[in-house]
């Protein structure tokens, strides 16, 4: 996908005393396009999505949204990008107020901004949950009466709400089984198709990513090693950690999976 920048991040350092947790990161995310962004679990990717999202420190180094400089800069003091990126994070039970019901949850953002008076939030609801797939009356209802896929859709109709430009996804499905973790996924691509909306997608799965991503964006304690389009950074990867999160994968085939197993190891070793 070719495009104008949207994201620009240039020399992103993250420090929290003595521990360099972001290291000089650079990476770009186009207009309606999804960047993947993996790698284990302490490598800087949330941190990242943070920075972005204005709600986690940055050192040094340069953020910027539509060319607004953001770096360090909470999501209210934002002249546009305050509202133009939101969120979808990876526990919908926990990132549902319990006491709200859905329809006041949506609307809250949305006359939290001024965008609107709480009349005209209200009659936006049934769009807003026709675009997640649930139905009207789940306006009357609280997130505890819903399974964590519908959790998870009316989290995203939440970030939807604002009408954003960038949704930055951080690990949303991983606390979902897996054919949950599909129809979710699938929403999130037509969603994109609907609206033009790009996505910073983090995730530890590079099956998963694989799955969404227009670029993928590899990260290993801080750094970027492998940035490229997706199908050169999961068929042809450059980067030996890149392969080693490939083979972590399972397969179905026994055979095909104790092959990968011992590449894998191998590859671990030379490490």
């Amino acid at each position: 996908m070719t495009g104008p920048i949207l994201v620009d991040c240039r020399g992103v350092n993250v420090r929290f005393g003595a521990h360099h947790v972001l290291k000089d990161v650079n990476l770009t995310v186009r207009h309606g396009e999804t960047v993947g962004l993996v790698g284990e679990s302490g490598s800087g990717k949330t941190t990242l999505g943070r920075a972005i999202l204005g709600i986690g420190p940055v050192s040094s180094g340069s953020i910027r949204f539509a060319g607004e400089e953001i770096a360090g800069v909470a999501p209210r003091d934002r002249k546009t990008a305050g509202a133009q990126i939101q969120a979808v994070f990876q526990d919908p039970y926990t990132s549902l107020n319990p006491a709200m019901t859905i329809e006041d949850i949506l609307i809250e953002p949305i006359v939290a901004r001024g965008q609107a008076s709480r009349e005209e939030a209200r009659r936006r609801v049934r769009g807003l949950l026709d675009q997640v797939a649930l139905p009207a009356d789940a306006a009357h209802r609280f997130p505890r009466e819903f399974s964590g896929g519908q959790r998870q859709r009316v989290a995203i109709a939440r970030a939807l709400a604002l009408s954003p430009r960038l949704i930055v996804c951080d690990e949303p499905v991983s606390a979902l089984d897996l054919s949950t973790q599909a129809r979710v996924m699938q929403l999130f691509i037509e969603i994109q198709e609907r609206t033009g909306v790009a996505y910073l997608f983090v995730s530890h799965d590079l099956a998963v990513v694989r799955h969404i991503s227009h670029r993928v964006a590899v990260m290993r304690n801080g750094e970027i090693v492998e940035f490229g389009e997706c199908d050169q950074v999961t068929a042809r990867p450059g980067h030996d950690y890149t392969r080693r999160l490939l083979l972590a994968a399972p397969v179905a085939d026994p055979v095909r999976q104790a092959a990968r197993r011992a590449e894998f190891l191998a590859l671990a070793a030379e490490a």
